[in-house]
């Protein structure tokens, strides 16, 4: 199942992504199951009432998973036997894909939390500054807090001038919470995950390193933007791609990301030295992770230009006006942004 957040019109709402011979739709989640609900019980549900019970957005669909997940099936096997009404007298119910804006599947989650988990950036990024590889990398998994409240989806990437100074993307995945969970351990963490989806986590190099001078951070060097899209994945969505470890899951989804058509990083999800499961015990110890909390894996190997400009890839080059940059995961699709200087 894929969960977007998207407008039709003035007003955000939630919905399934459906891709089929056809093409791609999307499926209005709340009027779908409506219409489900309704037939079930022989009789027009009400839309209101059913955004009361379950809320009017993804992190609501999460929250609620156990009682909505099964409408939302039963929603996605009558579309594709045909049966499912492309409009019902409150709105549209089935639209065309390409007719839609798709947001941040969840626009505005309740924390969000990036992780440093992939050895290669952190050792190439330290050599390449002249410093040898932090030996407590190996011993635990870290994690920074960023700006939950300034998540961005596919489209515009709006930046002020001080942002411009060395802009950066940040190939990376993140999942996001499915049950409330505390001390949690690598062994049964995976059981919390809800899904997975793409993260941009950008960053404006100048101002980064001039306030990590002071051992403190990131914060204005990060807080702008963070982009996640275009889809969220539930986790059977990977099942093919998922190996169990000792350590919890590993997954094998194949990471690239492209600046104006042109390839610059290439990565896989799979080569985290420490896996989402490790991060969520360290993350949740005394403290309780909650449905909709976002996790980054942090950047992969060769996954922003700081990176590759260090190591000779590419000659100084940064994000600039106009620049369109597209992070690809298998499985998880395709978040393309443009910058746009304010």
């Amino acid at each position: 199942m894929k969960l977007v957040t998207y407008t039709h019109g003035a007003i955000a709402r939630p919905g399934l992504l459906v891709t089929d011979g056809e093409g791609s739709v999307v499926l209005d989640l709340i009027r779908s199951i409506a219409w489900v609900d309704g037939k079930k019980n022989a009789a027009t549900s009400d839309e209101r009432a059913l955004a009361e019970r379950f809320g009017d957005s993804v992190l609501g669909f999460i929250e609620h998973e156990r009682d909505v997940r099964p409408l939302a099936n039963e929603a996605l096997a009558a579309h594709g036997r045909g049966e499912l009404p492309a409009k019902v007298p409150a709105g549209a119910v089935v639209m065309p894909a390409a007719d839609v804006t798709l947001l941040a599947p969840i626009p505005r989650p309740p924390s969000m939390r990036d992780g440093y988990a992939f050895r290669q950036h952190v050792e190439t990024a330290r050599r390449n500054r002249g410093l040898d590889m932090i030996p407590e990398f190996d011993q635990f998994p870290v994690f920074y807090f960023t700006n939950h409240q300034a998540v961005i989806g596919p489209g515009p990437l709006r930046v002020k001038p001080r942002h411009l100074d060395r802009l950066d993307f940040e190939l990376e995945a993140a999942i996001v919470i499915g049950r409330e969970g505390r001390d949690l351990t690598a062994t049964n963490a995976d059981e919390h995950i809800f899904g997975m989806t793409i993260m941009n986590d950008f960053s404006a190099r100048a101002l980064q390193m001039q306030e990590m001078l002071m051992s403190l951070g990131p914060a204005k060097g990060k807080d702008f933007a963070t982009g996640l899209g275009p889809y969220l994945a539930t986790m059977d969505e990977l099942t093919d791609r998922t190996t169990k470890t000792p350590n919890g899951n590993a997954f094998d989804l194949g990471m690239r990301a492209f600046v104006n058509g042109v390839q610059v990083s290439t990565g896989n999800v799979k080569e985290m030295t420490w896996t989402f499961a490790q991060i969520l015990e360290r993350a949740s110890y005394g403290v309780t992770l909650f449905p909709g909390d976002v996790i980054g894996s942090g950047t992969c190997g060769t996954g922003c230009f700081l990176e590759l400009n260090g190591s000779k890839i590419t000659k100084d080059q940064w994000l600039v006006p106009g620049d369109v940059v597209a992070l690809e995961v298998d499985l998880l699709g395709r978040l393309e942004n443009t910058v746009v200087a304010e």
